[in-house]
C-alpha cells in the first residue's frame, strides 16, 4: 500500500501535537487557510478569538500561568501586524510563545501583493527569533527549533512564517529532525563556583542586606531555595512587578513590591542596606529610580541567565552568570545566618510607620475593593491585570502567595492585556479562580473577547475598575503639568455590566457603595457559567502613593500627596 502523503501544514500540526500543545488561539484567512485546514483533524483545540492581539495576549497569560508556551496562529499581513504589540508584550517580560502567521506564496514575497507584509523583517526586534520558512522539508526541524528557543534561557516570542504554498505542498522531510542551531547555548545550569564564594563571601560581611528577586527567578523555579536562602540568612526580601509571587508577600520576611509605587518601606530598605543582591531581576528603570544614586552604599550583586543585562542599567561588584535556580541551590551550601536582627526590627518600624493605607469616606475606592477581593480569595487566585493606577494598587494589595498567579505587563506597559491574558490562564488553569483587573480605558481596547470567553463558557471575572478617567496619565498632569488635563476623560464609556449581559452567557454586575463590596464580588464569585463583569463605579479623581517621580531617586519618594503649595518638577521619565 503506497504511502498517504500529507502537507506541509499537516506536517506544522502533527509538529505542534508532538510538543504537546493543547490549544491554539487565532483568527483565520486566506494566507493560513491550510494550516487551519489540518486543524480540523487534529487533537489540538483551535480557540477563535475576536482580533488577534487578543490571541496573542491569550497565549501569554497561558505561558505565565503554566510554564508551557502559547500558540498563535493568524493570517498575513494585517493578521499578522496585529499580533505585534502582544510580541512585545512578551518578549519584554520573557514569556515563551510560538506565533505562526501565514503568508504569501513564495513567487509573490516582496512584490506588494494582497494581505503581504514583512513580518519576518517587523518582528525581529521584538522576537527571540523568527523563521520564514521557505521549504515544506525543514517545518518539523524550525518547529523543534521554536520550541526550544522559546523556552530555554530566557524565554521568549518565536515567530515561524510560512508561506501558503509551502504549507500546501505535499510534505516530504523527517518529522523527528535534528535541530540545527550551533550558535545557541543557554546553559542554565551552568554555576560559576569561584563566582558563587564571593557572592557568600560579600554576603557573610553583611548586616544589612536585602534580597531583590525579579521575573527571571520565577521563569527558574526559584521559589523554594529563594525562601530556605531568605529564612537562613534572616534577609528581608523584595520583588519587582513581574517577581511577585516568587516569595509569598504574607512571609514575616517580606517587603512586598519596590519601585516607583512600591511599599515605602521596601524602598527605603533599599536606600539604607549595605548589599544588594538581584536575582533574576534586570535593574529595570522602574525600581531603579536615578541610576547614579541607586544602591551607591551598597555591595551590588546581579544573578541572571541573561549576561547581556550585566552593567546595563547598574554597575555591579559580583555578575554571575546563570540560572537562578541553580545559583542558588549552591550558594545556600555556603552562607549562614547573618546577624540581621537590629536591621529587620528597623524595618518592621517602617512597616508599622508607612502601612499600605487609604481612606474609606468619601466615593468608592479601587483600594478598598482590591483589600477586599484579596481577603476573600486569600491570594489563592490568578490575578491578572492591565496598566495604570488599578495594576498600581493590585500589586500593593492583592498579595501575591503562590508563584505563576499575578499575571500583568510590566516592560510594555501593555493596555488591554489584562482580560486576553485572564482568558488563557483560565484555559490552562480550568478549576482555577481567575480575575482580571482592569481600567475602563484598556478593557475597552480587548473588551470584544467577552465573545470568546462565553462561547467557551469560561468563568472569568472582570473586575473593571470604572474611574472614568485615563487615570494614571490624568495623575502625572495633576502633580506635574498643573493640572492641565489633556486626553485622559473617557467621556462615553458605556454600561459594562449591560455590555457584558449582550454576550450570551456573560453576566453583569454594578457596584456603586462601599457597603456593598463583599456582597457584589461574592456573586461574582458565585456565577459559573461564564465570564462576569462587575462595573465598578469607582472615585473619579484619586492617585496612587508611594510614589517615586520617573528619574527621581528613591530618596525622593513620595509618601503622600504633596500640600497643595508644593511645586514637582516635571519628571524625565515616562508613565
Amino acid at each position: 500500500m503506497a504511502k498517504k502523503s500529507i502537507t506541509g501544514a499537516d506536517a506544522l500540526v502533527k509538529c505542534l501535537e508532538n510538543h504537546g500543545v493543547e490549544y491554539i488561539w487565532g483568527l483565520s484567512g486566506g494566507a493560513a487557510l491550510p494550516i487551519f485546514d489540518a486543524l480540523v483533524d487534529s487533537k489540538i483545540k483551535l480557540i477563535l478569538v475576536r482580533h488577534e492581539q487578543g490571541a496573542s495576549h491569550m497565549a501569554d497569560g497561558y505561558a505565565r500561568a503554566t510554564g508551557r508556551p502559547g500558540v498563535v496562529l493568524v493570517t498575513s499581513g494585517p493578521g499578522a501586524t496585529n499580533t505585534l504589540t502582544g510580541i512585545m508584550t512578551a518578549h519584554m517580560d520573557s514569556v515563551p510563545m510560538i506565533v505562526i502567521t501565514g503568508q504569501q506564496i513564495r513567487p509573490m514575497l516582496g512584490k506588494d501583493a494582497f494581505q503581504e507584509a514583512d513580518i519576518f523583517d517587523i518582528s525581529m526586534p521584538i522576537v527571540k527569533h523568527s523563521y520564514l520558512v521557505k521549504d515544506t522539508r525543514d517545518i518539523a526541524r524550525v518547529v523543534r527549533e521554536a520550541f526550544h528557543i522559546a523556552s530555554t534561557g530566557r524565554p521568549g516570542p518565536v515567530l515561524i512564517d510560512v508561506p501558503k504554498d509551502v504549507s500546501s505542498a505535499d510534505f516530504t522531510g523527517d518529522l523527528y529532525p535534528d535541530m540545527d542551531l550551533p550558535g545557541y547555548h543557554p546553559e542554565r545550569a551552568t554555576v560559576d563556583q569561584p563566582t558563587v564564594m564571593a557572592i557568600a563571601e560579600a554576603l557573610s560581611k553583611s548586616r544589612q542586606p536585602v534580597l531583590l528577586a525579579g521575573h527571571g527567578a520565577l521563569i527558574a523555579g526559584a521559589q523554594d531555595v529563594l525562601r530556605a536562602l531568605a529564612e537562613k540568612i534572616k534577609a528581608p526580601v523584595t520583588t519587582t512587578l513581574l517577581g511577585k509571587g516568587v516569595f509569598p508577600e504574607n512571609h514575616p520576611l517580606s517587603l512586598g513590591m519596590l519601585g516607583m509605587h512600591g511599599t515605602a518601606y521596601a524602598n527605603k530598605a533599599m536606600v539604607e542596606c549595605d548589599l544588594i543582591m538581584s536575582i533574576g531581576s534586570r535593574y529595570d528603570d522602574r525600581i531603579i529610580g536615578k541610576a547614579a544614586l541607586f544602591g551607591r552604599n551598597a555591595v551590588r550583586i546581579h544573578i541572571d541567565i541573561d549576561s547581556a543585562e550585566f552593567g546595563r542599567m547598574i554597575k555591579c561588584h559580583h555578575y554571575c552568570h546563570g540560572d537562578a535556580r541553580a545559583v542558588l541551590t549552591e550558594l545556600i551550601k555556603h552562607v549562614g545566618e547573618l546577624n540581621t536582627k537590629d536591621w529587620l526590627e528597623h524595618l518592621n518600624g517602617y512597616k508599622k510607620k508607612h502601612p499600605l493605607s487609604y481612606k474609606t469616606r468619601g466615593g468608592l475606592k479601587m483600594q478598598h475593593i482590591l483589600d477586599v477581593l484579596n481577603d476573600m480569595t486569600g491570594g489563592d487566585a490568578i490575578i491578572t491585570t492591565d496598566v495604570g493606577q488599578h495594576q498600581m494598587w493590585a500589586a500593593q494589595f492583592c498579595k501575591t502567595i503562590k508563584p505563576n498567579t499575578w499575571l500583568t505587563s510590566g516592560g510594555a506597559g501593555t493596555m488591554g492585556y489584562g482580560f486576553p491574558a485572564a482568558i488563557g490562564a483560565q484555559f490552562g488553569n480550568p478549576d482555577k479562580e481567575v480575575w482580571a483587573i482592569v481600567g475602563d480605558g484598556g478593557f475597552q481596547m480587548t473588551l470584544c473577547e467577552l465573545a470568546t470567553a462565553a462561547i467557551n463558557k469560561l468563568p472569568v471575572k472582570v473586575l473593571v475598575l470604572n474611574n472614568r478617567y485615563l487615570g494614571m496619565v490624568r495623575q502625572w498632569q495633576e502633580l506635574f503639568f498643573d493640572k492641565r488635563e489633556s486626553g485622559v476623560d473617557l467621556v462615553g464609556n458605556p454600561d459594562f455590566a449591560k455590555l457584558a449581559e449582550a454576550y450570551p452567557g456573560a453576566k453583569g454586575l454594578t457596584l456603586k457603595r462601599a457597603a456593598d463590596i463583599r456582597k457584589v464580588l461574592q456573586r461574582a464569585r458565585d456565577y459559573k457559567a461564564g465570564p462576569c463583569v462587575i462595573n465598578c463605579l469607582v472615585e473619579k479623581a484619586d492617585n496612587v502613593f508611594p510614589m517615586i517621580p520617573a528619574g527621581a531617586a528613591l530618596e525622593d519618594m513620595l509618601i503622600e500627596a504633596p500640600k497643595p503649595h508644593v511645586k514637582l518638577a516635571k519628571p524625565t521619565g515616562s508613565t
